[in-house]
């Protein structure tokens, strides 16, 4: 290996400054985002897995053979393990978010086909935009997609629980359907759908089935004592699983099959109308690294099912005992049944006010006792029924090591902030009601001067590169996304975003 020389090392050294500021990656203390095996030898075995491949464009695997050979290795290990049968194929994809617009797409161009092939008196449906289909606790992935691909996402709610009633489903089929999504699980609380039985009445109709198992696919399926959820069952069309969360790859990749060839090639994109070289695309990326793609390969061919199913055991080991751990905290309570190594905890309101835990103070205090997790706003769903204010947990191989210093911060923190009131900005909502901001077309320098005065970021002064950091506490800022109209929160948010990576002014 070639040593680097003083202004390379340096050039590290700099980079090395800017990630002290990142979250943890490694050791379980920060409870989302991130997937630790807790097994430092499969990230050496990554990183050299993607060095050996860094050069390599994977836009073409007839000009880079090995990026087919290491696809066809996952995928025929995804197959296997979701029981595909030898016509269900797939591709490796950049993540979650890609693995489900591409069913979508698939979905859209299969449905479409099928109207303008069939009987000429459907023919009207085309003037309709195709529906999907989905519980209302469906990834924000599909959303992305929706409007990505022109489809409507119609949106059905679930209980309090998370769980959705199958004829409240069944009930929107129609033949402008062109597909119903079903999670294994849901990100939002760990439930589980009943994707048989969706699946079977989709199937009835016509309609195809997605499970998007892009979060739990490569857990559940160790998991144990579960009902059938993937290509096992009948009526299932495709399924997204991802191997930088549970198959324990650096970002990004993930695994989407499909049934059968015939609809698979529905994913692609070919054209061969330009002067240049024909492109031929099985995902929405033309040139890509192959990086991501050979460390899951490594990583998959390292573990086997026996590695897989040693982490698995872990995570539900620990997800068990945290799920014991948080039914304990007077105040608190996991939200239903999940299944898997995700939780949402809510607060108990079955006790007397000045026992309860609101879980967003909870989370903020957690962590300032040196653990992070994620904090979700409360949603009111089409029928108006509100889905609780939750703090998620996701629960990694490594947490099983870290419970007794997370478990005694989670109960230090209910007690410190039990019996506090939860946020409430409704005050600085009503004002912004009374101005007619909320009626108004935000530019960036009034989006930002709005975020100012709500206490996130810094003065504007109208120039480019204005920083917009978070507030030390989360709570107060969720509970302003809650009680805002969403296009107006959506905006806000694009802000904060948007503002973390301008560059400084040059003046």
């Amino acid at each position: 290996m070639t040593e680097l020389g003083d202004a390379s090392q340096s050039i590290l050294e700099r980079l090395r400054l800017l990630r002290e500021a990142d979250a943890a990656t490694h050791g379980g203390r920060v409870l989302s985002y991130v997937y630790d095996s807790g097994l430092p030898e499969l990230d050496e075995l990554a990183a050299e897995a993607m060095r050996l491949v860094q050069p390599v464009n994977g836009l073409d695997p007839t000009a880079f053979p090995s990026v087919a050979a290491l696809e066809r290795d996952v995928v025929g290990f995804a197959r296997r393990m979701l029981h595909g049968d030898d016509d269900t194929v797939g591709s490796v994809t950049s993540g979650g978010t890609e693995s489900c617009m591409l069913a979508v797409k698939t979905a859209r161009d299969v449905w479409a086909a099928a109207q303008v092939s069939g009987d000429p008196a459907t023919q009207p449906i085309l003037a309709l935009r195709p529906r999907i289909i989905a519980p209302s606790t469906v990834h924000a992935a599909f959303h992305k997609a929706a409007h990505y691909f022109g489809l409507d996402l119609d949106l059905v709610p679930v209980d309090a629980t998370g769980r959705v009633d199958v004829d409240d489903l069944r009930t929107r089929f129609g033949p402008d359907v062109a597909l119903v999504v079903v999670s294994a699980p849901s990100y939002p609380f760990g439930v589980l759908d009943p994707v048989a039985e969706v699946a079977s009445a989709a199937a009835r109709h016509g309609i195809p089935c997605h499970v998007d198992a892009c979060i739990g696919g490569f857990a559940l399926a160790w998991w144990g004592d579960l009902p059938p959820w993937d290509l096992a069952v009948p009526g299932v069309t495709s399924i997204s699983a991802d191997l930088h969360k549970y198959g324990y790859a650096p970002k990004g990749a993930s695994v989407l099959l499909q049934r059968d060839r015939d609809r698979q090639r529905q994913q692609f994109f070919a054209t061969a109308r330009w002067p240049g070289y024909p492109v031929v695309n099985a995902t929405l990326l033309g040139s890509k690294s192959a990086g991501a793609l050979a460390a899951a390969w490594a990583i998959v061919q390292r573990l086997g099912d026996e590695g897989f199913a040693n982490l698995v055991a872990s995570c539900r080991r620990a997800t068990q005992q945290l799920h014991t751990l948080i039914d304990n905290v007077v105040g608190l309570q996991v939200v239903g049944s999940p299944t898997g190594p995700l939780l949402a905890v809510e607060t108990d309101t079955t006790v007397p006010k000045r026992m309860r835990v609101d879980p967003h103070h909870w989370a903020d205090r957690v962590s300032e006792l040196g653990f992070t997790l994620q904090l979700q706003p409360g949603f009111t769903q089409s029928n108006a029924l509100t889905l609780p204010h939750t703090t998620h947990f996701t629960i990694t191989p490594v947490t099983e090591r870290m419970l007794p210093q997370l478990s005694d911060a989670l109960t230090r923190a209910a007690a410190d902030v039990r019996g506090k009131a939860r946020a409430n900005p409704r005050f600085a909502v009503q004002a912004l009601r009374m101005s007619g901001a909320l009626g108004r077309e935000l530019t960036a320098d009034k989006a930002q001067a709005l975020l100012s005065r709500f206490g996130v970021g810094g003065k504007p002064n109208g120039s480019a590169g204005t920083a917009t950091p978070l507030p030390a506490k989360m709570a107060p800022l969720i509970a302003l996304v809650e009680q805002l109209p969403a296009e107006f929160a959506e905006r806000l948010l694009i802000e904060v975003l948007a503002r973390q990576v301008e560059p400084p002014a040059t003046t």
